[in-house]
């Protein structure tokens, strides 16, 4: 790799060739004052925050946008330097909402950092802020274009990231703002409703739909008996909104927190991640042994589960009818655990603390969302929601004791968890398929070739059956433009009649999978990823029990009420159908 040497304020440092100012000063230990740069995006030097000397030039050039050039000295801060941020981040906030004290970002907006390290206590430019009407037509994230400082990092996720092309600048100038394209609202966008425009906005311009004092209704209300429920990715991410490192598991703290809120039962998704392995893996062996439709694409990303009915229509048929572990456990919830309890299910509020704003979307996504009779699932907060609700009880979150969840939908493997990183899902299916077609568990469990932030991951596996080995080969991918090739792959195979390049797909919407779903708390880089995601698969390891097909609660679940996977009372319950949609709603 051909490295520049350079210096930084006057200190040496070595950076690889193509390495930009920002982050070569960061390399140097120096921090650059930044808006619109983001390291998951490309830098296209919008906020002008960032601006540095080249030592020998009169010129200030963008940082973000300027690679180091081999023996030059790059100058980040002298007074001159500073006076230009300060009136930039002046004019920034000229033609900006003055609304901090009621802005959903208010404490982890980046404007506002910036502006307090800078002391901005009054504007000299006039005000010229354009009240601009917010879009609230999803159950999602909403949008509020007055609050936009055109940094642009919703667009290039929604376009680069996500290629999903809901979000666009419109008109010039000073009328610039952000819209769907076409201008109209998101819900009638091809918005998938992900939330990465909101995990990366770097103000409060787009934020998830806040239904915390829902919640709260609900916990309020004496005649209802509210359970809860928490995802995977949930256990590793929390922590960091009471100061823990990205990655500490504090699964024990949340049963703890949640009870503490008032929930009468508080369940684990986890388990019902087992649950969906059984029905997912079973529904794979059926269609892989008989001849049925192949490949089997994963369901449990309920913004993939959009996109593919809008943008992959004809690949329906390939898609796993399995709902998500969310819903199944909605399902679970309303029925197996009302009929033990003696509850009526319209007696039950069932409430998930999801990584993601989709869960949103999900649970009124069809009536296959009803399958017991009422909602499944009333009320899904993100886990940012949840971090608010214990600030709100004035609890002590990083004081709390271990607690374990209420039985009997509290038990989980370690494959149940792994579901909260990219390749989990994929990975946790193929240990129970292989069980299902030999017999026996794999010899080691970890399927490492399913791990990891490559976009897309391709490998196989061989299942001795009958004496001989059948190989699986499968996919991953994560961040919806990783998509496009995978399916274009198997579309061109079968129109060209040839074999399958794949037989098991996996897709996740978010970059790194759930654990950085965009209902996580802000922040999140592939440094952050990497730490949420060793706490997923430190949690699997240290699991009793690390294949869905030997949890004893889910093994209770079919003995007791199921029957058997794929039964005719577990695809009532358990799975779902897929609609084409158009991707403008007129």
């Amino acid at each position: 790799m051909k490295t520049v040497n350079i210096k930084i304020n006057g200190k040496p440092v070595t950076v690889p060739a193509g390495t930009s100012v920002l982050k070569a000063a960061k390399a140097a230990d120096t921090k650059i004052p930044a808006l619109c740069a983001h390291p998951d995006l490309k830098a296209w030097g919008a906020c002008g925050i960032c601006v540095v000397k080249v030592e020998g030039s009169p010129k200030l050039v963008r940082a973000c946008t300027t690679d180091v050039v081999e023996g030059q000295n790059y100058i980040t801060h002298d007074p001159d330097i500073v006076e230009t941020r300060r009136t930039t981040l002046e004019l920034i906030l000229s033609n900006h909402p003055q609304e901090c004290l009621t802005c959903p970002r208010s404490g982890c907006c980046e404007l506002q950092t910036i502006a307090a390290e800078f002391g901005i206590r009054d504007v000299p430019f006039q005000y010229n802020v354009r009240r601009l009407p917010p879009d609230l037509s999803t159950p999602s994230v909403q949008l509020h274009p007055s609050k936009c400082i055109g940094c642009g990092r919703c667009v290039l996720v929604c376009q680069q990231m996500q290629d999903v092309w809901a979000l666009e600048f419109l008109n010039r100038g000073d009328q610039t703002r952000i819209a769907p394209a076409g201008d109209v609202t998101l819900a009638e966008s091809p918005c998938i409703k992900c939330g990465q425009c909101s995990a990366h906005c770097p103000v409060g311009a787009i934020t998830e739909v806040d239904e915390t004092r829902k919640a709260w209704s609900f916990l309020r209300d004496k005649s209802k008996h509210v359970v809860v429920q928490i995802a995977p990715a949930v256990r590793v991410a929390l922590g960091e909104e009471f100061g823990l490192e990205p990655g500490t598991i504090v699964t024990g703290k949340v049963y703890a927190a949640l009870r503490r809120l008032g929930f009468a039962k508080v369940f684990d998704t986890n388990l019902s991640a087992d649950l969906t392995i059984m029905e997912e893996a079973s529904e794979f062996v059926q269609r892989f042994t008989t001849g049925g439709e192949l490949p089997l694409i994963t369901s449990c990303c309920p913004s993939w589960v959009d996109y593919l009915e809008k943008y992959h229509t004809t690949m329906i048929p390939n898609f796993s009818t399995a709902k998500s572990p969310m819903m199944m456990m909605g399902a679970m919830v309303k029925t197996y655990y009302a009929e033990k309890e003696k509850i009526a299910p319209k007696d039950i509020v069932s409430v998930a603390i999801m990584p993601c704003t989709a869960k949103k979307f999900e649970i009124q996504r069809s009536d296959d969302m009803r399958s017991s009779g009422e909602a499944d699932v009333d009320l899904s907060l993100t886990t940012r929601e949840l971090a608010r609700m214990i600030k709100q009880a004035g609890i002590d979150f990083a004081a709390l004791p271990d607690e374990p969840a209420d039985s009997p939908l509290g038990a989980y493997t370690g494959a149940g968890t792994i579901f909260g990183a990219t390749g989990g899902v994929m990975e946790a299916a193929l240990r129970t398929a292989y069980f299902m077609v030999s017999g026996k568990n794999l010899g080691k469990v970890d399927i490492e070739a399913a791990r990891g932030m490559d976009g897309v991951k391709v490998a196989s596996v061989k299942i001795p059956a009958g004496g001989k080995e059948i190989e699986v080969k499968f996919a991953v991918a994560h961040g919806m433009a990783n998509v496009k090739d995978v399916m274009e792959q198997v579309k061109a195979a079968k129109a060209a009649g040839k074999e399958l390049p794949f037989h098991f797909i996996e897709v996740m919407a978010c970059r790194g999978g759930c654990i950085s779903g965009g209902g996580q708390p802000y922040g999140s880089t592939d440094e952050v990823r990497a730490k949420r995601t060793a706490g997923i698969y430190k949690d699997d390891v240290n699991s009793a029990i690390r294949v869905s097909h030997e949890n004893p609660a889910v093994q209770n679940m079919y003995k007791e009420f199921l029957g058997k996977p794929l039964s005719e009372k577990s695809h009532h319950l358990l799975h779902t159908h897929y609609t084409p949609r158009p991707l403008y709603v007129k």
